[in-house]
């Protein structure tokens, strides 16, 4: 087994993984398989699932190793420096479960740790260095997710990763671009000794198909594997960890031991309404994910979308106005609610959807939305930018339990400062900037022991008998909830199979202007959109959407053609 993840990555079916392309439109075909599906971003971490199933894991054992085979292999996007928010289908119980591993505010911030001289820092200066570090939750999440439902011991786990960290992977096509591009955006990537030693060996860039080893990183899996997330959070690396933050040349933060030993992943309620005779499920604030795609699709659900071709102005007119609504609730009420207090539930309720819902037309021009008023507060819509450099994973196991996680380091390699092999978060930076805003608080506000607000969107769909029908989710900054609702209508109102959905044409409106995805049929819309008012961008879409769809004759797995995942299954 020692070397059966590189080979088996290498050898990947070319169906599977298809062409990268950050524009053009791909006809990708689905995976199928009838024992079960793991579709994840990268070949190697697919392939790290498939082979916990195949040994008798279940799905929460297959997520631990996964994640940390893209701690190796995808370093750009997530690792066990970041956070995470993970739904769990116990198909036994019939039960969904969410994790909350989201990043937490270190205990000596501030409401105006992002204000110098009386004015927002620049984002792209705020991200890089220890300012920007939230203290990571994947791992926690993991290990208290695998305490109650894993099946295989937890050190078990994590063999695949950490051979190949010791044998080193192939650089990927997508790497190798990413890390050319950092040193243009991140001048932490060339700054910080051991993360420009690693990235860029002798001065130059990682090539893709080079092997890459992390012998750091595998030690650091080894000691998690024999000692538990304690490893990291109370440990040796915990200091470490703390020592970096504090101690980095740039943006230097406070994040400190203590942070570390008293983080805690959240059990939450999970968010769940009906749409047409579906039952649709997401995670709970901090994630905006479950409010808002919900958002979305109810306040849709008065037109018959069918009607219209789903590469039609009217659709995209349709889509565009109830998507500007829900970013509009996003902005101004959506935080973490153990410090909000506010009733998000009222955000969901369906009379006031309704309500909503009666300001779209499929031939009204296009207007910037106001935020609706659920409930009687005084509080101001704030800003943040959410990057694209995430990850999104789903696995279902041969007895039907079923995993949907979304895990982040936030930009492109994080903070850009790397411990024992892996890059840590910047996740701070998804706060507003400003914590108040025409004298009214911002909810999504810095505050000490406070998780930023995140649109990451694992969503479950389950039929009206209660089974599981479907899982999916999507990197892709706050345009993860497009993505997701998207895909969604596509199955469920187009009667698509996932593949085919996730292939759509990607089109976005977060209440700012209507971005068509270059390089396809899509981008034609452009004129007549305008036409109804639209401000429309004809740009670039990075979604990166990994969904599995249960069928009476097994599994339909979908990866998105516009980055490396593939679908693996038996």
């Amino acid at each position: 087994m020692s070397t059966s993840v590189l080979s088996q990555a290498q050898v990947a079916p070319r169906e599977a993984g298809e062409p990268e392309a950050a524009t053009g439109y791909i006809d990708k075909k689905a995976h199928t398989s009838k024992e079960y599906m793991v579709v994840a971003a990268n070949p190697y971490a697919s392939w790290a699932g498939k082979n916990i199933i195949e040994q008798g894991g279940n799905a929460i054992d297959a997520a631990v190793a996964i994640q940390a085979m893209l701690t190796l292999v995808e370093p750009q996007s997530s690792g066990i420096g970041g956070g995470a928010f993970m739904l769990y289908w116990d198909n036994t119980t019939k039960t969904l479960h969410t994790f909350d591993g989201r990043e937490m505010a270190p205990a000596g911030v501030n409401a105006y740790w992002f204000v110098e001289g009386g004015e927002p820092m620049k984002w792209l200066d705020a991200v890089v260095g220890g300012k920007s570090v939230g203290v990571p939750g994947v791992l926690k999440a993991l290990e208290d997710a695998h305490s109650t439902f894993g099946k295989l011991p937890w050190k078990t786990l994590f063999k695949d990763a950490i051979v190949t960290s010791e044998e080193g992977f192939k650089v990927s096509e997508r790497l190798e671009k990413l890390v050319a591009v950092a040193t243009q955006y991140h001048k932490g990537m060339k700054t910080f000794p051991s993360t420009a030693t690693y990235f860029y060996p002798g001065g130059n860039p990682l090539k893709a198909g080079v092997t890459k080893k992390n012998p750091m990183l595998g030690k650091t899996l080894r000691n998690i594997a024999e000692q538990g997330a304690d490893y990291m959070y109370k440990g040796e690396l915990a200091e470490r960890i703390a020592k970096a933050v504090q101690g980095v040349e740039i943006n230097p933060g406070v994040l400190n031991a203590e942070d570390m030993a008293g983080y805690k992943a959240i059990t939450r309620q999970g968010i769940c309404g009906d749409y047409r005779s579906k039952q649709i499920c997401g995670m709970a604030p901090p994630s905006s994910g479950g409010i808002n795609v919900f958002q979305l699709l109810k306040l849709l659900e008065g037109f018959n979308l069918s009607d219209y071709p789903i590469d039609s102005v009217e659709f995209a007119n349709l889509y565009t106005q109830a998507s500007a609504l829900a970013y509009a609730d996003r902005e101004k009420y959506i935080a973490d609610s153990d410090f909000t207090n506010l009733p998000y539930a009222a955000l969901i309720n369906d009379g006031y959807l309704a309500r909503r819902a009666e300001t779209i037309k499929p031939d009204k021009p296009w207007r910037f939305a106001r935020a609706g008023e659920p409930f009687s507060t005084q509080l101001s819509a704030g800003s943040s930018l959410e990057q694209p450099n995430t990850s999104h994973f789903v696995v279902v196991d041969k007895a039907g339990n079923a995993v949907s996680m979304t895990t982040s380091i936030e930009f492109m390699f994080g903070s850009g400062i790397m411990v024992d092999g892996f890059l840590l978060n910047n996740q701070m930076t998804d706060f507003s900037f400003l914590p108040a805003k025409n004298r009214f608080p911002v909810p999504n506000r810095v505050e000490p022991h406070k998780r930023p607000r995140s649109a990451m969107s694992p969503t479950m769909v389950f039929n009206e008998q209660g089974d599981l029908e479907l899982l999916l989710g999507s990197p892709g900054g706050s345009r993860i909830v497009s993505y997701v609702a998207q895909t969604l209508i596509g199955v469920i109102d187009y009667g698509l199979d996932i593949q085919q959905a996730i292939n759509l044409p990607k089109i976005t409106n977060r209440n700012d202007y209507t971005a068509l995805e270059k390089g396809t049929p899509i981008a034609t819309l452009q004129a007549p959109l305008e036409a109804l008012g639209h401000d429309v961008k004809v740009i670039d879409l990075n979604s990166g959407l990994h969904g599995i769809q249960v069928t009476e004759n097994g599994f339909v797995g979908g990866a998105d053609p516009r980055r490396e995942g593939i679908a693996v299954g038996q």
